[in-house]
């Protein structure tokens, strides 16, 4: 049994600790500096209460990139200091956030200890590699994000912060071996267990993996489990820098599979398979494909709601209600309203999901992220201008006479039925007459700079019309969205950076 000691370490804040929508995410070399994460983990233990602390059990695991494994073992001597009894750790410290769900939802340990909180090492779809980008967040005994309750402490005690508890003489785990490890320190017994990344996450799930840590589930799942070959399997073998690529799951990024799929600009050599999907960085962002079509996550969603009850056995007995984010197409809404659901719009972030699964109301959610570069300057004009519809409308008829007018135009505001927080500022929203959409949001998930995403949406009941090409049914609206946002006077960019 190796006795560890606890030190107290001096420190100051350090600005921007605030986590977005997805925790913090900075460039690596910021996370790299003295403290810089010793002082955000110290607050979220300072911000949690003390039983989900002293004597608990916290999963630490990630998407593998650059600086994952160190942070790991930082992370794992600060929980020691801090009283946590055990920390459970994915074989080579990869779990996917989802999985990382799944285990505080379903994992019991062999003394039958259960998690209560984790922190999650990823930032999401953004590049990684020693120049690019690293994240944490910490999500619940749900599984779910922290809500904002809990970041907004977090945030408080790094901009207060003087002093970091940490293990130091505390041996460095072996994380690519599986096994239980014990420690004793001045509070009792500490234990630090590796176990396989993909036991639990299978029992729940039955892909281009952009070199993310959906590789490690890949095999186990579609190979093993349900008897695929394994050269359906492209990009699957993790890497801190995902191969130099951007692990973002969509029809820039993804570029072999969306050959591959006959989406490519030539066509393929061989016959188009008729399924495949690609997984973001840290598994919880999906793309799928058909044989030379493309299913956005806005349609995804909403055929899963439309067909779940006769389709996937675990919603036999029916829905208890479904949710999508703000910004995500209102394609689920026409769903709600046919099938006569409970439904529910929430700002972009899971942890609103999480807080409608957890009081029963919602069965099926999802969220639809992608986007284009911008500035800020851009949302403040767009909140000015949403105020006079007579406005926007001599805009809209000036670019367009065949666009319908606008109805309805206002910043959203969430107020959370569960637990009454109210979330501000979460986008502009630009509702027609006919039932079309434009959204101007800014990017909680970005590193550095600012995003702005731009999401546009045109409701057809004609089906003649539904096999047209997006980029000329949404043409009109296009053009009404970079006249109304003066994009290019703001951005100087007249084509955005990725268009899904």
């Amino acid at each position: 049994m190796v006795l560890f000691n606890v030190s107290r370490i001096e420190t100051t804040p350090f600005d921007g600790q605030k986590p977005g929508t997805s925790g913090l995410r900075k460039k690596v070399k910021v996370f790299v500096q003295s403290h810089y994460l010793h002082n955000f983990v110290q607050s979220t233990f300072n911000a949690l209460t003390a039983e989900k602390v002293r004597g608990a059990t916290l999963v630490v695991s990630g998407d593998g990139r650059y600086f994952s494994k160190e942070a790991i073992q930082i992370i794992t001597k600060m929980s020691a200091a801090n009283g946590v009894r055990r920390v459970w750790i994915g074989q080579n410290g990869l779990l996917s956030t989802p999985a990382v769900s799944a285990v505080i939802r379903e994992r019991v340990g062999a003394d039958g200890s259960r998690a209560t909180g984790a922190f999650i090492l990823t930032a999401s779809h953004n590049p990684g590699g020693p120049h690019e980008d690293f994240g944490i967040k910490y999500n619940m005994e749900n599984g779910g994000p922290a809500p904002e309750g809990i970041t907004d402490k977090i945030y408080e005690y790094t901009t207060t912060i003087k002093e970091y508890l940490i293990a130091e003489d505390l041996p460095e785990v072996d994380i690519t071996t599986t096994g239980v490890t014990n420690f004793t320190g001045p509070e009792g017994p500490f234990d630090v267990e590796v176990f396989d990344s993909a036991s639990d996450y299978v029992k729940l799930m039955n892909y281009d993996a952009l070199h993310g840590v959906a590789g490690a589930y890949a095999k186990r799942i579609f190979v093993d489990e349900l008897g695929a070959q394994e050269s359906s399997l492209l990009n699957c073998t993790p890497k801190e820098d995902f191969g130099g690529g951007h692990p973002d799951p969509n029809l820039t990024y993804a570029k072999e599979l969306v050959a591959c799929m006959g989406l490519g600009k030539s066509e393929p050599q061989d016959e188009p398979p008729e399924f495949g999907a690609a997984a973001d960085g840290d598994a919880d962002r999906n793309m799928i494909l058909g044989k030379r079509f493309f299913v956005t996550p806005s349609d995804s969603v909403a055929i899963i709601a439309a067909n779940a009850v006769e389709a996937i056995p675990y919603f036999s007995a029916g829905l208890k209600g479904v949710a999508r984010s703000m910004p995500t197409s209102a394609a689920l809404d026409v769903v709600a309203k046919h099938l006569n659901l409970k439904f529910f719009e929430v700002p972009t972030g899971w942890k609103f999901f999480g807080n409608l699964m957890d009081a029963g109301l919602c069965s099926i959610c999802g969220e639809e992220s992608f986007g284009t570069g911008a500035a800020k300057e851009l949302m403040a004009y767009l909140v000015k201008l949403q105020s006079s519809l007579s406005e926007v409308n001599q805009i809209v008829k000036g670019v367009r006479s065949d666009v319908s007018n606008v109805v309805h135009a206002d910043e959203f505001e969430y107020k959370d039925p569960v637990d009454g927080s109210i979330s501000s500022h979460q986008g502009i929203r630009y509702l027609f007459e006919d039932g079309s959409r434009l959204i101007f949001r800014l990017s909680g998930t970005g590193s550095e700079g600012a995003t702005i995403r731009l999401y546009i949406e045109q409701y057809e009941k004609d089906p003649s019309k539904i096999g047209r090409l997006s980029n000329e049914a949404l043409a009109p609206l296009v053009e009404v969205a970079l006249e109304l946002s003066k994009m290019q006077e703001f951005t100087g960019r007249s084509a955005p950076t990725v268009i899904t």
